[in-house]
């Protein structure tokens, strides 16, 4: 009896860890799956909110909020229209509600600042670049008070991969690709230089601006001629 009452303990003894084992199992697959759906949840929520705040922006204003990036109009003009960059430069956000839509759009496409101080910046002429979808939609974002619109944001400067690949990124940043097109193949027409276009930044270029003294001293000037294009 006592042999046969130890196995029965025993036996008992194995259910009950197996039941406790199971249980435990159990509770763990339910909690992972709660995790697993709180998680799932979450993200469906947060691309839910962004989808939501990307539609309720009007698709022109949208457009010209990555057109403003695209031609670097942050670099002079501070993120977002803010300004901060250049005492020189204005804040969009604002001379933006001071300007009608045509007045912007003139000042975008023919440029301006003071031609007869090189010193000074000058406000780029745009007209050969932009297509006229392109600046009402610039013109549409600056009117509406520079919105946040996802995805409208700088190309990152690498760091710690040298000076080529910062540079890379800093030609597409900094909106010289605009103008100088892709690796520097030009094109871009300019009426009012001598060839009748930008430059392209080959070989030619190279033979003439043969030191970096001399490439930073054209950036830095905006022109050969040593004035304001």
């Amino acid at each position: 009896m006592r042999k046969t009452d130890a196995n029965g303990g025993a036996v008992v003894k194995s259910l009950r860890e197996y039941l406790g084992v199971t249980i435990g199992i159990v509770v763990l697959l339910i909690a992972a799956g709660f995790v697993g759906w709180a998680i799932g949840n979450s993200g469906k929520q947060t691309t839910a909110e962004s989808t939501t705040a990307a539609t309720s922006i009007d698709p022109a204003v949208a457009s010209g909020a990555h057109n403003f990036v695209l031609f670097a109009c942050g670099q002079c003009h501070g993120p977002q229209g803010k300004g901060g960059v250049s005492p020189d430069v204005p804040a969009l956000t604002t001379i933006g509600s001071a300007l009608t839509a045509a007045q912007l759009r003139q000042i975008i496409n023919h440029g301006l600042g003071v031609v007869a101080d090189p010193k000074k910046p000058f406000m780029p002429v745009w007209g050969q670049v932009i297509s006229d979808t392109q600046l009402n939609d610039i013109v549409a974002y600056i009117k509406a008070g520079f919105p946040d619109v996802p995805g409208a944001t700088p190309v990152d400067i690498p760091t710690g991969q040298g000076d080529i690949a910062a540079g890379a990124a800093l030609y597409q940043r900094d909106g010289c690709i605009n103008c100088h097109g892709p690796s520097g193949l030009g094109g871009v027409p300019n009426p009012a230089s001598p060839d009748k276009s930008i430059p392209a930044l080959g070989s030619e270029f190279r033979k003439e601006f043969n030191t970096d003294a001399k490439i930073i001293d054209v950036i830095k000037s905006g022109s050969v001629l040593g004035k304001q294009p």
